[in-house]
């Protein structure tokens, strides 16, 4: 019989993710994929799976699950409570489950998302080459459900670090930006984004960090829509920045004034709602 997993709650919002469909903004497709990529690829390798290799997304943990069969599971992201039939275990290290007992997985004390792997991965259909769910599309699986059953792939023996330390998201972020195309948009752009300040709103999701603070004085008027890529900082007509993540449309009509390197966006999927963040523009 074929292993599986079974949810019995899900917490605020669970996915099925991995690495992403890069490479398909010619269809209207975003890249999608864990907003943590270093978190997903750590819990990947720590119970054997290739980095790619699909596992779950959970916002603010809250995540139950039985094991159908006995398997591996590692959670990595900020730290957070893990536990197996109510005694506490440890994240961010190889956990055995045996069948039918049951994984339980707290709410992180920093940031805002954990990552699940399981021993061989999650078998889900691919979608152009990916098994992640895209909110903004709705290609990829549905968000998780409780009695959702999961199946796993066949495992590899574990090869993970003996300590590793959890991630603590920071209070204040200081995230470095390249200015354009649209910088000309803006009264010294460079000098607007080095001496603003900005918190992450509540209304920030998977398709990008809405910010609130300092107002980015920019032209009357709008664009005509363009392609939008990972990390492009639009700014509306209100001047409060909004940052696009994973799951961000392909074109837009607001002025790009500069595109956030790749390498830090997983800082800004961390970030909970009142998280300082300041650019630094960069050459």
């Amino acid at each position: 019989m074929k292993r599986s997993v079974t949810i019995i709650r899900t917490g605020p919002q669970a996915l099925v993710e991995d690495l992403g469909r890069p490479g398909n903004a010619h269809l209207g497709v975003p890249p999608s994929g864990a907003l943590d990529q270093d978190s997903l690829k750590l819990a990947n390798r720590l119970v054997g799976n290739p980095e790619n290799t699909a596992g779950l997304e959970l916002l603010l943990g809250g995540l139950a699950l039985k094991a159908n069969a006995s398997c591996t599971v590692a959670v990595t992201g900020p730290p957070t409570e893990v536990r197996i039939d109510g005694r506490l275990t440890d994240s961010h290290h190889p956990v055995h489950l045996k069948q039918d007992e049951v994984l339980e997985i707290g709410t992180p004390q920093t940031g805002l998302r954990n990552y699940l792997a399981l021993s061989g991965g999650i078998e889900v259909d691919e979608e152009l080459g990916s098994r992640s769910t895209d909110l903004l599309s709705g290609i990829g699986p549905e968000p998780l459900r409780a009695n959702d059953v999961l199946h796993l792939g066949t495992p590899n023996p574990p090869e993970g670090a003996d300590v590793v330390p959890p991630h603590h998201a920071l209070q204040t972020l200081v995230i470095p930006i390249r200015l354009g195309p649209r910088d000309d948009w803006f009264d010294d752009a460079e000098t607007q984004l080095r001496q603003g300040s900005w918190t992450v709103s509540d209304r920030s999701n998977r398709v990008g960090a809405r910010l609130n603070g300092t107002k980015l004085n920019r032209r009357d008027g709008e664009i005509p829509s363009e392609g939008m890529i990972t990390g492009a900082v639009q700014v509306p007509p209100d001047g409060q920045p909004v940052v696009f993540l994973n799951d961000h449309p392909t074109t837009g009509g607001y002025p790009v004034i500069g595109v956030v390197d790749n390498d830090y966006l997983r800082f800004l999927g961390q970030a909970r709602p009142g998280t300082e963040v300041r650019f630094r523009p960069i050459d």
